[in-house]
């Protein structure tokens, strides 16, 4: 029986984002379905559609995937918070693939909104937790291998995600009404991880275990030689594939600063590494040297609690703060004077005392007097008689 060419398939970049939730490259899923990378890349940037037996084995094996990834839309939504909050699920490198035509690694962000499946308006909204847990799932382990590139830290590239996520569920407002949450949290990771601070902590004094692998160790070196501006331009533009523009606004830099950036990274990874010269092979190793690490990313759960309870704490801090504050102005006022009293005035100097005599050297008429008394001193009993004047 002849399988129907009209099998319906989910939008082009729905297609993407089912790949990336499924932490495959486009290699990987073209052996799957037999068919060339090239061939992976057109149908993902919409520039062919598949047809006969290749459409219908495509739309099951996405189909697999969509069932693995989970629908966060699907089923009885109940309310685990007081009001509902929506959130839009912004683009993240969504034109990195269909740009330069290379392997997209991990993913950075969303890729697209989902398409709203039947009947989706007449369901409730999503909650912040749900809407939370839906942006960690897609976005926490891709980005921990993007930080893992930055920083060449396994420990620290998850400590900076679960960090960020925590942010972001502190400011969740905030970051839900964001056209593109997931470039949110990912800047606020990349910060977090580039800090100098990090350097004067004794966790991240000694170096970690490098890649197994002698190329991939090369490239980590090469890549971690680099200022941490241009390794992050060069991990957001040719790691995460964002356009030229959105980094240099990521980077908080002008565009022709960014590029100037882009290019001597460029280069001084070449001069290391020529091999790697042409973008699109360095874009692809970038790919694999993340894939390799087994980075894992805490639980959305965790990640919500943990912010929970920095909260509380900083609350409790700034609480205990005040009240110790309010205590020393109270007894400040209570000890203090109620009264003015005058400062006792400092002494006067008296006049007509006559001066202080010092022992020193006798005058001549001194020195007279008393060679005339040692001459007419009397000496034994004579001494006591009196004179008759």
């Amino acid at each position: 029986m002849k399988r129907s060419p009209d099998t319906p398939l989910p939008g082009p970049k729905e297609r993407r984002r089912l790949r990336e939730a499924a932490s495959l490259t486009q290699a990987q899923l073209a052996g799957r379905l037999g068919v060339r990378e090239e061939t992976m890349r057109a149908w993902e940037s919409g520039r062919k559609a598949p047809r006969g037996r290749k459409r219908e084995a495509y739309a099951k094996l996405l189909a697999s995937l969509k069932q693995q990834d989970g629908d966060p839309l699907k089923g009885p939504l109940q309310a685990e918070q007081a009001a509902p909050v929506t959130v839009r699920l912004g683009a993240g490198a969504h034109d990195a693939g269909t740009r330069r035509g290379t392997v997209s690694p991990e993913p950075a962000g969303f890729t697209q909104a989902p398409p709203t499946p039947p009947g989706a308006a007449d369901r409730p909204y999503l909650t912040a937790a749900q809407a939370f847990d839906a942006l960690y799932a897609f976005c926490a382990p891709a980005l921990v291998r993007q930080t893992y590139l930055l920083t060449g830290r396994r420990e620290l590239a998850r400590e900076s995600v679960e960090r960020a996520f925590q942010l972001a569920w502190d400011r969740w407002p905030e970051v839900a009404r964001d056209p593109e949450p997931s470039g949110w949290v990912r800047a606020a990771a990349h910060e977090w991880a580039l800090s100098p601070w990090h350097r004067f902590r004794p966790r991240y004094r000694k170096p970690e275990p490098p890649p197994a692998n002698e190329s991939d160790r090369i490239l980590l070196d090469t890549v971690l030689r680099l200022p941490p501006p241009q390794r992050r331009t060069l991990l957001l533009y040719d790691g995460v594939g964002l356009d030229l523009p959105e980094t240099a606004a990521e980077t908080e830099a002008s565009t022709p600063a960014a590029a100037h950036r882009l290019m001597h990274a460029r280069a001084a990874v070449a001069a290391r590494l020529p091999e790697l010269s042409d973008p699109g092979l360095l874009h692809e190793r970038l790919a694999e040297v993340a894939s390799a690490e087994r980075l894992r990313a805490a639980k959305p759960d965790e990640v919500r609690a943990g912010s929970e309870r920095r909260a509380r704490f900083w609350t409790r801090s700034a609480i205990a703060f005040t009240v110790a504050l309010i205590g020393t102005t109270a007894l400040t006022l209570h000890t203090a004077p109620t009264h003015y009293e005058p400062p006792v005035p400092s002494g006067e100097k008296v006049r007509g005392v006559p001066p202080r005599v010092a022992p020193g050297p006798l005058s001549e008429k001194e020195r007279k007097l008393r060679a005339k008394l040692r001459k007419e001193l009397l000496h034994g009993p004579e001494r006591l008689a009196p004179r008759a004047e």
